[in-house]
């Protein structure tokens, strides 16, 4: 089940460090990698499938912004392929865009190519707005580690009330929520999140309702997104639970 890409992947940003400008709105990879961070450990839930989860985000909000769409390859696989003349302006999503504008392929394939290029640029997008700072702090009272800190922005805790909105409250969610939502889910990281967000039976499956693209009757006009989203989701889950056991 596990492809491999037959042309590799030149992914991320073209700028270095001291070119790059301040990004513009945050994708919902960022916003997925924002909500990960644990600002009391300094640490990244999900670590050991991060770039399979990241991956996701990138090509649900490609969908989202009907940049591309799925559909069924040989042998019943599901494959993504761009939208033509419907490039994102986003660097991260345009060069995802372009790596499956030169042909379709398996939604395993493309997760595998582009997830692995993810954390870095994003981490730093995160960085710049203020979200997250790096900051020192001293190991075994010897030497100074850098570690991961909130940023004091309030956005992670902003979007994390959305999430809660939706699957505690039972508030219909905007697309980019549900699929956050599905995304937290799918990569099996909820349950990490049980302070703010109770891991109860409701919730469970209000959260397995969103992985399937039941997002409430408002979320009738975005039906082509929802279902890609819910294909995409769906391998994610696929890539971070059966995958890493092969």
């Amino acid at each position: 089940m596990n492809q491999h890409p037959d042309e590799p992947f030149v992914g991320g940003e073209t700028e270095t460090p001291g070119e790059a400008q301040r990004p513009g709105a945050p994708t919902l990879a960022e916003d997925l990698l924002l909500l990960l961070f644990q600002p009391g450990a300094g640490t990244i839930a999900g670590e050991n499938t991060l770039f399979y989860t990241l991956a996701g985000a990138v090509l649900a909000d490609l969908a989202l912004g009907d940049h591309v769409r799925t559909d069924t390859g040989w042998g019943g696989t599901t494959r993504v392929e761009a939208i033509e003349n419907r490039p994102p302006s986003d660097d991260i999503l345009r060069s995802t865009w372009d790596y499956v504008s030169q042909k379709p392929r398996g939604v395993q394939t493309v997760l595998a190519a582009i997830g692995p290029t993810l954390r870095s640029p994003l981490l730093d997008r995160l960085i710049k707005r203020g979200d997250i700072r790096r900051g020192t702090r001293k190991a075994l009272g010897l030497f100074n580690t850098t570690v991961l800190e909130d940023g004091g922005s309030g956005r992670r805790g902003r979007l994390l009330e959305d999430v809660r909105d939706v699957l505690v409250e039972g508030a219909e969610p905007q697309p980019r929520v549900a699929a956050l939502a599905a995304l937290l889910s799918g990569s099996g990281t909820l349950p990490q999140f049980h302070h703010e967000i109770p891991w109860t039976s409701p919730v469970i499956t209000r959260a397995k309702e969103l992985e399937q693209g039941n997002w409430g009757a408002g979320a009738a006009a975005e039906a082509v997104a929802r279902t890609v989203t819910a294909t995409i989701v769906n391998n994610v889950i696929i890539a971070a639970t059966v995958l890493p056991r092969n």
